[in-house]
């Protein structure tokens, strides 16, 4: 059974700015296009939540590669799967704030 997929404050926001900067400083078919690797890869979590590789730093925190610019960041629970952020891979990892 699919659960649902909730977004945290935090990465709705980093969404929304992803979104913009995407628009504003490529295209809106590059937005376009990324909406649509994002909506597969959750779908591919929401049916296969363990699909991802867990974090070995943070237990219980999956890795989903959406492009090879921007991965986002999961945990599942009993009745959800919550995506606590987004990240672009081109940053120190060490920045990465979940």
């Amino acid at each position: 059974m699919s659960k649902k997929v909730v977004f945290s404050p935090t990465a709705t926001r980093k969404l929304l700015v992803l979104l913009e900067y995407l628009e504003n400083k490529w295209s809106e078919k590059v937005k376009k296009e990324f909406i649509e690797k994002l909506d597969k890869s959750i779908l591919r979590i929401t049916d296969f939540p363990k699909s991802c590789s867990e974090s070995i730093e943070i237990k219980g925190l999956f890795k989903c590669v959406v492009t090879k610019q921007t991965s986002l960041f999961y945990r599942i629970k009993s009745k959800e799967i919550e995506v606590v952020t987004l990240f672009d891979t081109r940053q120190n990892p060490k920045k990465l704030k979940v």
